[in-house]
Parts: C-alpha cells; structure tokens; sequence
C-alpha cells in the first residue's frame, strides 16, 4: 500500500508539472480565446503588402477563398435586375467560372434598406460567421437619407469600424461608392455626393481597395449623357438595372486587375457551337 501511495503521490506532481505548458504556449499564442489572431500578426501594416497586390497573390493561389459581399438593396440585387444577375452573381460567374475557381464561393448578405448601422448592428451575421477572404460594401444610399439619422460624420465613423470588424478577421476589404442616383426624384437623398466624398477621402486615407462606381456613372454621363445612363442603367431613381449591375461588375473587375475583354462577363463573345 505504501508503494501504491507514492507512486500516486509521485505521478500527481508529475501531471500538475505538466499542466502548466498549455499556459506558457497559449501566452505565446497569435490567437486569442476567440481562435482568431491577434492585432499585431493580422495587421497588414504590419506585412507592409497593398490589399490589391495581397488580392492578386492570393488568387494566384490554389487555396479557395471565400468572397463576401454585403451592403444594401444594391448590393442585395432584389427586384429591380428583373431576374438578371446582380453584380455579386456576376462576380461569381467570373471569379468560379472563367477564372476556373470552382472552389471559391461567393456569398451575399446584402439587405434591402440597410445603412452602415445596420451592419454594425449584426456583423457576427452578416460578416464573421463566414470567415472571409475578402470583403466586399457597398453602402452609402440609404445612410444619405433625411429619413434617417446618419450625418455625414457618423457614416465616416460607421465605416471606420466596419473596417475594423473585416481587417480583425485578416480579410481584405473592398470597398464602393454607391452608383448615380436621379436626386431630383429622389430629393430625400440630395447629400449622396457629401457620402460619396466620405467614402472617397476615407478609403484613399486607410489605404482600403476603392470600387468608385459614383465617379465612373459620372463620367458616362458626360459622355453618354443623363437621359441615356438613366434610362439603360437604371431601374429607378436609385436602383441600377440588369444592364447597371453589368457596369458595376465590371468596373470591379478593372479596379481589381481581374478584367478580360474576351471573357463573357467583361463583354466578349459567348456563344458556342452553331445555331
């Protein structure tokens, strides 16, 4: 009995020795309690790599991604594509087919009506369930509003911790100006150009990967003139059309060097076989 007692006794000092190096390795560890990584080894000021040049490298890679995007009623693509893809959908066209990423995919959160609080307000939802690569907003449109209470400096500060939510999770953002609207029919919404300015300035400031839809809808205006972008681009005062979420699509694939002329999605030819 004596024996069987120190042997006890011996391997109870033995295990509470052992028990202390999970402490002194998860002291160690770039992972907090949440098994995500800590701001110093997620930061990308940290790697001292571009968000577009990341982009680039990681899509060069064989590893799959997980593309998502979120925003508002553009974003969400409802009613006004009349069936036609909505520019999420045709990212994922590009990216999983013509790109050959067949892994990757491409989810949507975008919500009709939502603002930059509304996001704020269930980013576990609508962002961090998912563990993204890449995060794609859209946003502005609704925050514009004077049906709602979001001042040009609130939405600044809405953005800057929607950004901290994408960059805590080591994602790359990507972030857009919302396109035209018609103000005049839309008079609740006359101050979206002072939101696209803060989308503008902000974006430029934190280095963040910008979609400027608000400046390329401008400039085919210019060209093309407001009668006809209003009538071929959008359906609405607000909401782009099948046609409007082509443009913004591939505005995005230029802006993320991910454009070909000769793929389908970009404009080039796509019909096979004979008919």
């Amino acid at each position: 009995m004596t024996i069987n007692k120190l042997t006890r006794r011996r391997f109870f000092e033995k295990s509470l020795c052992f028990s202390t190096i999970p402490l002194i390795f998860s002291s160690m560890s770039p992972f907090d309690s949440g098994g995500e990584a800590n701001d110093e080894s997620r930061s990308p000021s940290i790697s001292g790599v571009p968000d577009l040049e990341r982009l680039t490298g990681l899509i060069k890679q064989k590893e799959p991604l997980i593309w998502v995007f979120t925003g508002d009623s553009i974003t969400h693509g409802a009613k006004h594509t009349h069936g036609y893809r909505s520019y999420p959908e045709i990212f994922g066209e590009r990216v999983r087919w013509e790109l050959g990423r067949v892994r990757d995919i491409v989810i949507n959160t975008g919500i009709s009506g939502n603002t930059t609080q509304t996001i704020l307000g269930d980013p576990d939802w609508r962002i961090r369930q998912f563990k993204p690569s890449v995060v794609s907003l859209m946003i502005g449109t609704n925050d514009c509003s004077n049906k709602k209470d979001i001042s040009p400096e609130a939405f600044e500060r809405n953005l800057d911790a929607l950004l901290t939510v994408i960059r805590e999770l080591n994602a790359i953002p990507i972030f857009h100006t919302p396109n035209v609207i018609i103000k005049e029919k839309a008079p609740e919404r006359e101050r979206l150009s002072e939101y696209v300015s803060v989308i503008q300035n902000f974006t430029k400031r934190k280095e963040v990967i910008l979609v400027d839809n608000y400046t390329y809808w401008q400039n085919a205006i210019q060209n093309q003139g407001e009668a006809t972008i209003f009538k071929n681009w959008l359906n609405d005062p607000l909401h782009p059309n099948g046609p409007g979420h082509v443009e913004i699509a591939r505005l995005m694939f230029k802006t993320l060097s991910m454009y070909d002329p000769q793929a389908s999605t970009c404009g080039g030819p796509y019909y096979e076989g004979e008919h």
